[in-house]
């Protein structure tokens, strides 16, 4: 019988709008390198990972110098990405279709996530692998929600005690993913992670405890948040 094994799959293809830069943001230089470069590296150079896949954008002018730079330990697949997130993640889906078997787990991780830890990581994969459905990485609400009216006033207070953030990676298995993802765009819904597609397809995947840091960059003002962060994981190292 062969081993199942874990596959890493990152939609790049974005243009990252809130960041009001000239560039994707998963091209900023976080730490003297781009964004994207710290998350692909930690994915990379994890050897419990059989290989990972991007997905970029059509008329991307800035990947291939990002990948003429990873010290790559493991096969990296790129394919051209979609319209929307959903798009891309299917089209990588697609391209692992040929390279690994149905049963294989697919770590679903954004490109502008540079911060994730290694033992978060490790965590998601061990809990989750005998699973029958999978799950994410994520973490409880902390602070207080409020739901505002259509003239931007407080409709109420929002019970967090049930709420959590969701994070990546999402780990699913890659025909379960595939065959979700394909329903959920079948029927228009522009899902925004893998964990809502399966929703969609009556899963309820399940929450794995994750770290706060693994934040994503979003507006300008997360690039120093996550340089402190690699600033700190690499001085604990």
């Amino acid at each position: 019988m062969t081993a199942v094994r874990y596959w890493a799959l990152v939609p790049a293809a974005g243009i990252g709008r809130r960041m009001g830069a000239a560039i994707p943001k998963q091209y900023l230089l976080l730490a003297g390198r781009p964004v994207i470069a710290h998350t692909l590296e930690t994915l990379l150079h994890h050897p419990g990972l059989a290989g990972v896949v991007v997905a970029i954008g059509a008329e991307d002018e800035w990947w291939p110098e990002v990948a003429a730079g990873l010290g790559a330990d493991k096969p990296l697949h790129v394919v051209t990405g979609g319209a929307e997130r959903c798009h891309s993640v299917c089209r990588g889906l697609d391209a692992l279709r040929g390279l690994a078997a149905p049963d294989d787990w697919v770590l679903v991780h954004d490109a502008a996530r540079p911060c994730l830890g290694v033992a978060d990581l490790e965590r998601l994969m061990v809990t989750l692998a005998d699973d029958a459905v999978g799950g994410l990485l994520a973490v409880p609400v902390r602070d207080t929600l409020k739901q505002a009216d259509s003239a931007g006033r407080i409709a109420t207070t929002v019970d967090r005690t049930a709420l959590w953030h969701a994070l990546t990676p999402q780990m699913f298995r890659l025909g379960l993913l595939h065959a979700a993802l394909r329903a959920a765009l079948a029927r228009g819904l522009l899902v925004t992670d893998e964990a809502a597609a399966m929703e969609s397809a009556g899963f309820a995947p399940r929450l794995v405890e994750g770290r706060a840091d693994n934040l994503k960059i979003t507006r300008p003002e997360d690039l120093a948040l996550a340089e402190f962060y690699l600033s700190r994981a690499a001085a604990i190292t």
